[in-house]
C-alpha cells in the first residue's frame, strides 16, 4: 500500500510540473489566430474570428491556458511584440473571459493593419468613433518619416481623442482596457497607445441622504472618482492643491486617490499614510469600498470609535484640507474619507459654519447633551429605580413604583428589552423601501409600545427613556459615533443594573480612559483636551466667529498655524 501511494504522488507531482511547464509556455507564446485584414473595420470578440493557423478554434485553449490565473505584476513584464497578430492573440488569451472585451480590426489610412482593443459598456462608442477611428481610417494624410514609426505618426496628427499614453508591455494596455479605456495596436510597432475614450453611465449629482443641511450646499458625492474629484476643485482654486494616486486590489485594482494642501498637510501624516496604503496594495484581492481602506489604515482597528471621518459632502471635505487634513477618495463610491480625525471634531457639523455662531454654540452645547443622555440614559435610569430610590423625589418615586406594578421584569430586563426592539425597529426602517420604512418605524413604535404597556410587559417611563434616548442619538452628526455609542449603550445599562451608579461611572472611566489613548494616524483623538491646547478649546463646544478663527488646530498643522490676518472683526464705520 506504502509504494502504491509513492507512485500515486510521484505520477500526481509530473503531471503538475508538465501542467506548469504548459502554461507557461502558452503564456510567453506569440504565436495566435491570424486575422485577414479587410478594407472596412469589423468588430470581433474574444474568439469569434474562425480558426486560428494550428486548427483550433479561438477560445479554445488547452486546459492550463483556460485555468490560467494572470497577476499584474507579471503581465507589466511582458513586452509587446512588433506584430499584431502575436499581440491580440496574448490579449484573447488574457482577456478571452472577460464580459464586453471586443476588438476592432480596420486599415489604418487604407495601408497600414491596426486594432483598437476595448471593453464593451465602459467606453463612449461616439467618442471612439469620432475620435480614432474615423480619423485614422479616413482622414489620416501624413505619411510615416523614413525610418520613422508609424505610431508616433498617428499620434501627432491622426488621432483626435485625449489624453494619449504610451504603452509599452502587455499588462499596461490589459489595465487601461480593464479601466473603460481604448488602445491602438498597430502592425509592425512594439508599442500601442491608450486613449481617454471612458463613458460608462453614473449616477448623477444629488443632495446628500445622511448628511442634509438646512443652510449649506446641497451637492453630494457620487460613485465616479472623475466627478468627485471636480466637486472638490471647485471649492479649492489653489495651485497648492496636490492628488497622489493608488491602486490598491490584486483583482479590483480600484483608484484610490490623496488628496491634500501643500504647505498644509503636516508631512509625517502624509508620509504615515502612503506607508499604510503601499501596506495593502500587495496584500488584498480587491477594495470595494471605503470602508475596507478605513479598516486597513485605523491606529487601533480593535477600538469601536471611528478613527477616520466618512462623509458624502465634498464642502466638509474642502473645510478639512483647509485645516491641514488629508483626504482619501475611493472609486465606485459616494463616501470620501478625511484623516486625522478626533473626537471633538466629530461632534462638528458642516451646517454649524453656514449660521451665526449663537446658534452654532446653542446647537453644539444641545449636541453634547445629546450625546451624554444616548450614552448613559437608559443606564442611569436603571441604576436609580434599582438601588438609589433615595435620589429620586417623594411624589416621582410613587408614581413610578405605581407604574412599575405587576411589571414581571426588574428594570435592566424592561429596559434592555425595549431598548432592544427600538433598535430593530430602527434597523427594520433603514432597510425598507424609503416609503415603507418609514411607516414600520413610526407605526411598529406606536403599536408596539403601546401593546407593551396595556400588556403589563413594560412600564410608560422605560417607554419614554428609551424614546428620548434614541432621538438623541440621532442628534449626533457623524453617524458611525452614534453607531458605537448604541452599542456601548447596552453594556452600561448591564453594568448599571448591577453595580448602580457606581457600575455607571466606572463604564464612563473606562471609556475615557481608552479614548485618551487613542490616536488617528498619530494624533491624540482628544486633542483639544488630552493634551490640553488652550487655543483650541475654543472651536470645541463653543463655535467662534470668523473673524476670531485666526489658527488651525495644533495637531494638525504645526508649521503653518495661520488661518487668518487678525483684524478681521467687523466694527462701526470711524469717522
Amino acid at each position: 500500500m506504502t509504494k502504491r501511494r509513492r507512485r500515486i504522488v510521484r505520477s500526481l507531482s509530473e503531471m503538475l510540473r508538465a501542467g506548469r511547464k504548459g502554461a507557461t509556455q502558452e503564456q510567453l507564446s506569440a504565436g495566435g489566430n491570424t486575422v485577414a485584414a479587410g478594407g472596412g473595420a469589423r468588430a470581433s470578440g474574444a474568439g469569434s474570428d474562425g480558426p486560428g493557423q494550428d486548427g483550433r478554434q479561438p477560445g479554445r485553449e488547452s486546459g492550463n491556458a483556460v485555468n490560467r490565473v494572470y497577476r499584474q505584476d507579471e503581465l507589466r513584464q511582458a513586452p509587446l511584440s512588433a506584430s499584431l497578430d502575436e499581440n491580440l492573440a496574448g490579449l484573447r488569451r488574457v482577456l478571452g473571459g472577460f464580459p464586453g472585451f471586443s476588438i476592432r480590426e480596420f486599415l489604418v489610412a487604407g495601408k497600414w493593419r491596426a486594432a483598437m482593443v476595448f471593453t464593451e459598456g465602459l467606453i463612449d462608442p461616439a467618442l471612439a468613433e469620432g475620435g480614432i477611428l474615423r480619423p485614422l481610417m479616413h482622414s489620416l494624410r501624413r505619411e510615416p518619416e523614413v525610418g520613422g514609426s508609424l505610431l508616433e505618426t498617428v499620434r501627432e496628427a491622426g488621432m483626435a481623442a485625449a489624453p494619449l499614453r504610451a504603452r509599452r508591455t502587455l499588462g499596461e494596455v490589459v489595465e487601461d482596457v480593464l479601466e473603460g479605456q481604448a488602445v491602438l495596436l498597430v502592425d509592425g510597432e512594439s508599442g500601442a497607445l491608450s486613449a481617454e475614450v471612458t463613458g460608462f453611465p453614473t449616477r448623477g449629482i444629488a443632495e446628500p441622504v445622511s448628511e442634509s443641511v438646512v443652510r449649506g450646499p446641497r451637492e453630494g458625492f457620487v460613485e465616479s472618482l472623475a466627478k468627485n474629484l471636480t466637486l472638490i476643485q471647485r471649492r479649492l482654486k489653489t495651485p497648492n492643491l496636490a492628488c497622489e494616486h493608488f491602486f490598491l486590489g490584486l483583482e479590483t485594482h480600484t483608484q484610490v486617490t490623496v488628496l491634500y494642501i501643500k504647505g498644509r498637510a503636516n508631512p509625517e501624516h502624509l508620509a504615515e499614510l502612503k506607508r499604510r496604503l503601499q501596506r495593502i496594495d500587495k496584500n488584498i484581492d480587491g477594495v470595494l469600498e471605503s470602508n475596507h481602506i478605513e479598516e486597513l489604515i485605523a491606529d487601533q482597528p480593535l477600538s469601536p470609535f471611528p478613527q477616520v471621518l466618512s462623509t458624502e459632502r465634498p464642502d466638509r471635505v474642502a473645510a478639512a484640507l483647509l485645516d491641514g487634513r488629508i483626504a482619501i477618495l475611493v472609486d465606485n463610491t459616494p463616501v470620501a474619507l478625511v484623516v486625522p480625525y478626533e473626537f471633538l471634531a466629530l461632534m462638528q457639523a458642516a451646517e454649524d459654519y453656514y449660521q451665526n455662531y449663537f446658534f452654532g454654540t446653542a446647537i453644539r452645547i444641545l449636541r453634547y447633551v445629546a450625546l451624554v443622555i444616548a450614552l448613559v440614559g437608559p443606564a442611569v435610569y436603571v441604576a436609580v429605580t434599582t438601588f438609589h430610590q433615595e435620589m429620586i423625589p417623594e411624589a416621582l418615586l410613587f408614581s413610578i413604583v405605581a407604574a412599575r406594578q405587576g411589571i414581571p421584569f426588574p428594570a435592566v430586563i424592561e429596559m434592555l428589552l425595549i431598548d432592544y426592539a427600538f433598535e430593530l425597529l430602527r434597523e427594520a426602517g433603514i432597510r425598507l423601501p424609503r416609503p415603507i420604512g418609514q411607516a414600520v418605524s413610526i407605526v411598529g413604535a406606536l403599536v408596539i409600545g403601546q401593546a407593551a404597556i396595556q400588556a403589563g410587559l413594560t412600564s410608560p417611563l422605560a417607554v419614554i427613556v428609551v424614546a428620548v434616548t434614541g432621538i438623541a442619538s440621532f442628534v449626533l452628526p457623524s453617524f458611525s459615533l452614534a453607531f458605537s455609542f448604541r452599542i456601548i449603550r447596552f453594556f452600561i445599562t448591564i453594568l448599571g443594573g448591577i453595580l448602580g451608579l457606581y457600575g455607571v461611572v466606572a463604564a464612563v472611566l473606562a471609556i475615557l480612559i481608552h479614548l485618551a489613548g487613542l490616536r488617528t494616524l498619530g494624533v491624540p483623538y482628544l486633542a483639544g483636551f488630552a493634551p490640553l491646547h488652550l487655543s483650541d478649546l475654543k472651536e470645541t463646544v463653543v463655535r467662534p466667529p470668523w473673524w476670531a478663527m485666526r489658527r488651525r488646530p495644533h495637531e494638525l498643522s504645526k508649521r503653518n498655524r495661520e488661518r487668518q490676518k487678525p483684524g478681521l472683526k467687523p466694527g462701526p464705520e470711524r469717522t
